[in-house]
């Protein structure tokens, strides 16, 4: 086992990482039986003093075994100090390592270039000093993982400044990126000009980010919402308990909490097979050597079955698909975290992460099945990237978690010029941006990514824009 150290920056980033740490405690709580510190808590997890007296009651076992101080491998920044300080006086406050919270008062204003260019260099030191300390006391140090948005000024601004200092820092450790792209109506005005800027940062300095669309994450929520009220109350639809959409009873649930499980949920999928055993774990590090054929072409489009499972309920949750369904529903557009179809694009390169009780000729027999109806380049038109991780997700016998690199991401990038354009166009709010940045910064950035959208869509050799190949139908199980 090796460590990933988590760096939640602003305050989306900031809400996903603590219902992240929730759901980790909680599925490591139902595996390690023991309430021991062993390989699988060392991943995210330090035992940072087990004579530690009186014991921390963590949900982790019964508080009283070997574990007396959890901490969290994880960098806390915001430059307001709102959800901070709602960590550190929530449930979750005895995981996090106070030495490791960089907050301001002011915030950055919705302003990238505030953000990166102001805050940046302010904190340098003490964001990297920050890193340091949870770097030493690594064993292995295996990868980063940053957790922010791209519409605001913080998660943006100082996250892509954040960013380019871990490349500067620690060239030869990976740097995984889950990004939250602003939807279309966001409601910060100046959001286009923030996630131009930081969707540039990621084409630059990260070596893997997955996109999570608010827009996308909203429709899940919105159907599974649909859905649950027409079913007897308690009862669970597409893996997403009906209490999580809306709020968390006894959570002082917020109306973004059901999104906020969905983007948790795909971090412990994409990290299960570092933490559990499995007849074929994928290291996390793989997802790079197999799915980014180009450089900078390293935006995954992912997708889950179940959605997400309500790991912090006793309550019993029906098995909500067969695993046939579960391998056609990652592929189809409902369960995609990007408001993208991508069986109407070419398929660079594809990997499949299966939990639980699926074993390789299940596997192979439905990426046989599937492959069928893809477009898939043609250095890929004989195999996908599988791994096996023996622990399902708490609640449900085994999952699926599909993570492609799709010319579909065409679609999001030109969509981001797009609203890039109207605004650059009649030189609004740039006054903000220059008071910190040159002008040619900014047109630089979004011609970077203008380029990036132009290479998908050449790529794109198998578009068909009106029509959406056929899957070939379940067998009978």
């Amino acid at each position: 086992m090796r460590e990933i150290i988590t760096v939640q920056v602003g305050q989306c980033g900031n809400q996903i990482g603590c219902r992240f740490w929730e759901l980790a405690l909680k599925e490591h709580a139902a595996y390690n039986t023991k309430a021991r510190y062993d390989d699988a808590l060392s991943s995210f997890f330090q035992n940072v003093d087990t004579r530690h007296e009186p014991a921390i009651k963590l949900p982790v076992g019964d508080g009283k075994g070997s574990i007396r101080a959890l901490k969290a491998r994880a960098v806390v920044v915001d430059m307001e100090e709102g959800v901070t300080n709602e960590l550190l006086s929530g449930p979750m406050r005895d995981v996090f390592d106070t030495k490791q919270f960089i907050t301001g008062q002011s915030g950055s204003g919705n302003n990238w270039a505030c953000g990166s260019h102001h805050y940046g260099p302010m904190y340098r030191d003490t964001l990297l000093e920050a890193v340091r300390r949870q770097a030493e006391d690594a064993d292995s140090l295996q990868s980063f993982l940053l957790l922010h948005s791209l519409g605001g000024g913080t998660g943006s601004g100082l996250g892509s400044y954040m960013l380019g200092a871990l490349a500067d820092e620690y060239p030869d450790v990976y740097r995984f990126s889950v990004s939250v792209f602003p939807s279309e109506d966001d409601d910060v005005v100046t959001s286009p000009y923030n996630a131009m800027l930081s969707c540039a940062a990621l084409a630059e300095h990260a070596d893997c980010v997955m996109p999570v669309e608010n827009q996308a994450l909203m429709d899940i929520v919105t159907s599974i919402q649909s859905k649950s009220l027409g079913s007897q109350r308690g009862s669970s639809l597409s893996g997403l308990d009906s209490g999580d959409v809306g709020g968390r009873a006894g959570h002082g649930g917020k109306p973004w909490d059901g999104m906020n499980g969905i983007a948790a949920n795909l971090l412990l999928n994409l990290t299960a097979g570092m933490r559990f055993d499995g007849s074929l774990n994928v290291d996390i590090n793989e997802i790079t050597t197999n799915l980014v054929p180009f450089p900078k072409l390293h935006f995954l489009l992912s997708s889950m079955s179940p959605v997400a499972v309500s790991a912090d309920r006793g309550r019993n949750i029906p098995a909500p698909r067969t695993m046939d369904q579960i391998f056609t529903e990652v592929f189809g557009r409902d369960r995609q975290l990007a408001s993208v179809d991508p069986r109407r694009s070419t398929y660079l390169a594809c990997a499949l992460m299966l939990r639980g009780g699926v074993n390789i000729s299940d596997a192979n027999r439905n990426v046989e099945r599937l492959r069928r109806g893809l477009k898939m380049a043609h250095w890929v038109s004989d195999g996908f990237k599988v791994g096996l991780c023996d622990r399902a997700p708490v609640g449900t016998p085994y999952s699926a978690l599909c993570l492609a690199n799709n010319c579909a991401m065409q679609r999001p990038l030109d969509a981001m010029n797009e609203r890039f354009g109207k605004l650059r166009k009649r030189n609004v709010y740039l006054h903000h941006y220059t008071e910190y940045m040159d002008l040619a910064d900014i047109d630089g950035a979004a011609e970077c990514i203008q380029d990036l959208g132009a290479e998908y869509g050449r790529l794109d050799i198998a578009r068909v824009p009106d029509t959406v190949p056929s899957i070939e139908p379940l067998g009978i199980r």
